[in-house]
């Protein structure tokens, strides 16, 4: 009779436990974690931080390393054949660094979200924006950073303003090519995340 009560009571318990919110990070190499080990990438680093604040989630990293905007909206339909709760954009820099048109970016980032939102309405969606070289020129740099504001507003999405806050131009935190953070770095980008993400799947 006790063995039976104790299955009961796990049956119940698992019945009550809540259904973990799905998390999808969709971007490029920084999303990846190039150059690292997956276990080391933000897109973890994010995981770990909301499961030690009590949250329940499945956090899946959707990043391929190389990709633009425009490579993200030719695959975003076979990522979002799963429910997703939360959906964190992380795409552009790869656009910006080849000079690409700003209209070209923020069209295939809205067609995107379009698509995101088509699928589930209720998905909450985190924008995470970037910044170009100064050697772009003035014009495109601020065309470039205020693009990610734009697209955030219109979407009432949450809007991460740089995404490489506190690790960016510091060496220590980056790997040998400046652009891509290292572990440490990181952790530092998967924790400012992490704060952002929390109160939208607690």
């Amino acid at each position: 009779m006790v063995g039976k009560l104790g299955l009961f009571i796990l049956l119940a318990m698992l019945l009550q436990a809540p259904k973990p919110k799905v998390v999808l990070f969709f971007g490029d190499s920084l999303t990846a974690g190039y150059g690292l080990n997956p276990e080391d990438a933000f897109p973890a680093v994010v995981d770990r931080s909301l499961k030690k604040a009590g949250a329940a989630v499945y956090v899946i990293n959707a990043g391929l390393s190389g990709e633009t905007s425009a490579g993200g909206l030719s695959r975003i339909d076979w990522v979002i054949r799963q429910p997703i709760d939360v959906f964190v954009l992380e795409l552009g820099a790869n656009d910006g660094l080849r000079g690409l048109p700003i209209e070209d970016t923020r069209k295939n980032l809205q067609m995107i979200i379009d698509k995101v939102k088509a699928k589930n309405a209720s998905c909450k969606v985190v924008l995470t924006g970037m910044m170009v070289p100064p050697n772009m020129g003035k014009e495109y740099l601020d065309s470039f950073s205020g693009l990610f504001t734009e697209i955030a507003r219109k979407n009432n999405a949450v809007l991460v303003p740089f995404l490489l806050d506190g690790v960016a131009g510091i060496e220590k935190l980056n790997q040998a090519d400046g652009i891509h953070p290292t572990a440490e770095g990181h952790i530092i980008v998967g924790n400012n995340l992490a704060k952002v993400i929390l109160p939208l799947v607690k």
